[in-house]
């Protein structure tokens, strides 16, 4: 096997691989119990597409597909930002609406006791 037949091989076998981890993370994404699950699986889409791209920049001796790589990895970064801050502030909200309830529920139970 000659130098350039095994970089092809690596690289077709990288794509096989790059294209099943995508498919297993769409998979979590559709099946993810919760929105942290959902985020952590389009960032891991986000990161295999970026090599995706590199590897076509190999395969098809393209440099074009390394700038795609560039702005797809900061759109992906920017949108795991803005999603865990989505998810942080829901939570936030949440435990201000249970410490609000337990209050509430602690001023009746104070006044039905007197």
């Amino acid at each position: 096997m000659t130098p350039v037949e095994f970089l092809d091989l690596s690289i077709e076998i990288g794509f096989m691989l790059i294209v099943l981890g995508v498919v297993l993370a769409l998979i979590r994404l559709a099946l993810g119990p919760s929105l942290p699950d959902r985020v952590v699986a389009l960032d891991m889409m986000t990161v295999a597409i970026v090599a995706y791209c590199a590897l076509a920049a190999i395969r098809f001796d393209e440099q074009a597909f390394l700038d795609v790589a560039v702005v797809l990895a900061l759109v992906g970064f920017l949108a795991t930002v803005a999603l865990a801050r989505f998810a942080e502030r829901n939570v936030s909200r949440l435990r201000k609406a249970e410490t609000l309830a337990d209050e509430a529920d602690d001023g009746t139970q104070a006044e039905g006791g007197q």
